[in-house]
């Protein structure tokens, strides 16, 4: 037994030795980061090989008609949503190179543990990249490998590693990483190679725009070092700004030639000349982008019912808290809807002033880091012929590089994500910091390189940087955990998001597909407690009296979701198809005629009377309206 711990012991030994060796001896180049990158992303975010679809990956892979081919050409993905739907049926984001993706996997498995590889893989490449661009710019080895090795296991982008549908974030992410790459190119390649990258990025998810503004502000900062000789910071900054711009027009002509919308009327027309010229401008950029409608729906996004004061100050608040949840991962989870994250009552909270604060004050400091870098570099110009020299630069130096990239980084890339200039269709959501990390892992790998200089304090200083690191892995194996299947998923949802009516409304699916009513019901009543004017709360509630046999106890909870919604025909068919199943409808057949009758033009009127008069001739409701089943494919168009 002795001599079986002492091999161990030194097996872990010779483990570490090796990994400390590579560390400390090997320059991060892309090549060299790469294989521990991708050792350490599938540890810390592959999930279970028996996992099923889970949350959005059921409309994504499960029922999305361009990746099942079903009657669809492979070309079709660039006249398709991200969902597979038509611009006619599209519910807002246009991501064709995910599509593609899935559609080659399909052929080879359907399973959704095989597609979630994809972004695992990815973020691996992308940490890998971060880290030779950081090499690349500073030459310091430990500030590089930080870098990389802060984002590669940051655990707030767990959802958008693990799960499938955080493919387009992953791949948005390599496209602006790529945009940086291009920056180390001589400067008549470096625009086509800005261009080639971001237009990537873009077609992969369209929070890509961020890098028109981002990668010219780091061929400005970083010039010097990646062109000690020529630096000529305004001409590469400027090219690499037409190039970002141009990759972003181009984008935008293509998607409106192969995926044209009808825009909203709020945008149909310009706004008059009395308004401020910021909301004009922001007006017409709109107005040219016509970005696919997003949905509107105040469970997902309680802000779309706020006032623009209230709006600012819940986004604020939320910035804030997804910012803590980079440095400190205590609670994940996968949803944050109605009422986790309400409109705020008050404007002026601890939590929305310090938003504020960290929006706009990090652009300020950032100009000034770089300030300090340009006297710095002068400085150091003059005291040597640093021209002819490979590692030129201080660690001073390439630290205020670092800060003043990453500071302007994190509010810039997070801003589209912010519900500020334009309301989404999720208030709050993990996988949003995907881009925003790159900047904080700027800012936090300068920090933990200076905590690791204290010669004094050296081993108290290294034991904190391994624990943060060891802390935020854990944290994403965690969280990487949920992802087991869907019932795991949305039990460790609604633990992490107690006040989310939809995490507990989604759980209560998954345990009633199980076959645990009583599960189920508890769960329900729950949801429909935390959102009593939700119609979906309502119904699934009945839903759940109605297939224990209770039907006139269901019968309440139905009707006052049919006059919360007299549109949502997948949910007034599931709850009328129950009553025929249960022969529940002749005792209310007065009551549906009465509903119909004041709801007259919505699908209410159409399916009420359609199953009074003609439920024996279909079986209950019509088929081709009844609601997709759980874990079905897509319904015919």
């Amino acid at each position: 037994m002795r001599r079986s711990v002492m091999h161990v012991r030194g097996w872990v030994r010779r483990v570490g030795r090796f990994i400390g060796d590579y560390f400390a001896n090997q320059d991060p180049t892309f090549w060299t980061a790469l294989t521990p990158a991708l050792v350490v992303a599938a540890l810390l975010f592959v999930r279970s090989p028996w996992s099923n679809y889970i949350f959005d990956e059921q409309e994504a892979l499960l029922a999305n008609p361009y990746v099942n081919g079903q009657g669809l050409g492979v070309w079709d993905a660039f006249h398709r949503d991200f969902w597979g739907l038509p611009n006619t049926r599209s519910i807002g984001s246009y991501r064709p190179v995910p599509n593609l993706i899935w559609r080659a996997l399909w052929q080879v498995s359907t399973q959704p543990w095989l597609h979630h590889w994809v972004n695992v893989v990815f973020h691996a490449v992308n940490a890998a990249i971060l880290a030779s661009f950081a090499f690349a710019v500073t030459r310091r080895r430990r500030l590089s490998w930080l870098t990389g090795g802060v984002f590669l296991t940051t655990a707030v982008l767990t959802e958008a590693v693990t799960g499938v549908v955080g493919i387009a974030d992953v791949l948005g992410g390599l496209g602006v990483l790529l945009a940086l790459a291009a920056l180390r190119l001589p400067l008549w390649a470096m625009p086509s190679g800005v261009f080639g990258a971001v237009g990537l990025g873009l077609l992969c998810k369209e929070s890509g725009m961020v890098a028109v503004p981002l990668v010219p502000w780091v061929a400005l900062v970083v010039a010097p070092a990646l062109h000690p000789k020529r630096p000529w910071r305004v001409p590469r900054a400027m090219l690499a700004l037409v190039a970002a711009a141009g990759a972003l027009v181009a984008y935008t002509y293509f998607r409106r030639h192969f995926f044209p919308v009808t825009l909203p009327a709020a945008l149909q027309e310009p706004l008059p000349a009395t308004e401020p010229i910021a909301r004009r401008a922001m007006h017409e950029f709109q107005r040219w982008f016509q970005q696919p409608r997003l949905p509107s729906d105040p469970i997902n996004n309680p802000l779309i019912n706020a006032s623009f004061p209230q709006r600012v100050a819940g986004a604020l608040r939320v910035y804030w808290r997804g910012l803590t949840q980079v440095v400190a991962p205590i609670h994940l989870s996968g949803d944050y809807s109605y009422p986790q994250e309400p409109i705020p009552q008050r404007l002026y909270t601890i939590e929305s002033v310090l938003g504020a604060i960290l929006l706009s004050v990090p652009p300020l400091a950032a100009v000034i880091w770089w300030v300090r870098a340009l006297l710095l570099e002068r400085r150091e110009r003059r005291a040597a012929n640093v021209s002819s020299l490979p590692q030129p630069w201080s660690s001073r130096l390439t630290s205020s590089w670092w800060m003043a990239i990453g500071l302007l980084w994190v509010p810039i890339a997070y801003f589209p994500h912010s519900n500020i200039p334009v309301l989404l269709p999720t208030v709050r959501a993990e996988r949003f910091w995907y881009l925003p990390v790159v900047g904080t892992a700027l800012v936090l790998a300068v920090l933990l390189s200076w905590l690791l200089r204290w010669r004094r304090w050296r081993r108290f200083a290294a034991a904190v940087v391994i624990a943060f690191l060891l802390a935020q892995a854990a944290a994403s194996r965690v969280h990487a955990f949920d992802y087991t299947d869907d019932l795991v998923f949305w039990r460790a949802t609604r633990i992490a998001s107690p006040n989310s009516a939809k995490a507990h409304l989604n759980y209560s699916v998954m345990v009633g597909a199980r076959g645990r009513l009583d599960e189920r019901l508890a769960a329900n009543r729950r949801a429909m407690e935390l959102a009593p004017e939700w119609p979906m709360a309502r119904i699934y509630y009945g839903d759940t009296l109605c297939r224990m046999n209770r039907t006139e106890e269901a019968w309440p909870h139905y009707k006052k979701g049919f006059e919360l919604d007299p549109n949502s025909s997948s949910l007034i068919a599931l709850a009328l198809q129950c009553l025929w199943d249960k022969h529940a409808i002749e005792p209310h057949t007065d009551e549906l005629l009465d509903l119909a009758a004041s709801h007259r033009g919505t699908w209410l009127a159409y399916l009420a009377e359609t199953i009074v008069y003609d439920g024996e001739k279909h079986g209950g409701v019509e088929q081709k309206y009844r609601p997709r089943g759980y874990n079905r494919g897509p319904k015919e168009e």
